[in-house]
């Protein structure tokens, strides 16, 4: 496999803004009841903030302050201790991930319905983030990839990408990974479009999801 590639330039980058900011802002006056009761059944599980406040590795791997609901007790809000990898890298990377046994009951349906990866709308507006790319990840582990790993920060992280329209959570660290570097070879604006429409079918069916 190549260590590089050049990431096509497509003439549409403008609109591609235009559709995160029109649709996050569709979404958020759409579902501000969902929200709401969603930061009132967070503070009544469990004491602790509303949301998970975490830094990720954004496009050009600039870090930035990424937002979810929590649904971690309190003190357990980031899983990163679970997540990191421990033994034998590459088998891990080539396994797909069990499920976080220590999310509270709300948490749980938080995660499986994918409310908890509402906040990440603030993300999309403030161009952190846009509706359609690669997953971005926590410094700690971006730090153990292989080279070719970082091609995935040539463009902007995403709330939805191929990698979840593709097995989300059934797949391995490893084949997310392929997938994400797939769209960054190729994004034109109609494979956002297609993933944004799959991704509704995915939450709606609950597939992959934990």
């Amino acid at each position: 496999m190549s260590s590089e590639f050049e990431v096509p330039v497509y003439p549409t980058p403008r609109a591609k803004r235009l559709l995160d900011v029109a649709l996050a802002t569709l979404i958020l006056a759409v579902l501000w009841p969902i929200w709401v009761l969603t930061c009132l059944l967070i503070k009544l599980d469990s004491p602790g903030p509303i949301l998970l406040r975490q830094q990720r590795v954004g496009k050009d791997g600039r870090l930035f302050t990424f937002y979810k609901f929590r649904t971690l007790a309190e003190g357990g809000e980031d899983d990163l201790n679970e997540r990191l990898p421990k033994g034998d890298l590459r088998q891990q990377l080539l396994s797909p991930p069990g499920p976080n046994r220590r999310a509270r009951p709300i948490g749980r349906v938080l995660r499986v319905t994918t409310v908890d990866e509402l906040p990440q709308l603030l993300n999309v507006l403030r161009g952190d983030m846009s509706l359609v790319g690669p997953r971005p990840d926590v410094p700690e582990i971006v730090a153990l990839w292989p080279p070719h790993y970082h091609q995935r920060h040539k463009v902007k992280p995403g709330m939805t990408g191929l990698a979840q329209v593709n097995g989300r959570s059934d797949l391995t660290y490893h084949e997310k990974i392929m997938f994400d570097l797939d769209y960054v070879r190729h994004h034109p604006l109609r494979r956002d479009l297609m993933i944004l429409l799959k991704t509704v079918g995915l939450v709606l069916s609950k597939r992959g999801a934990r």
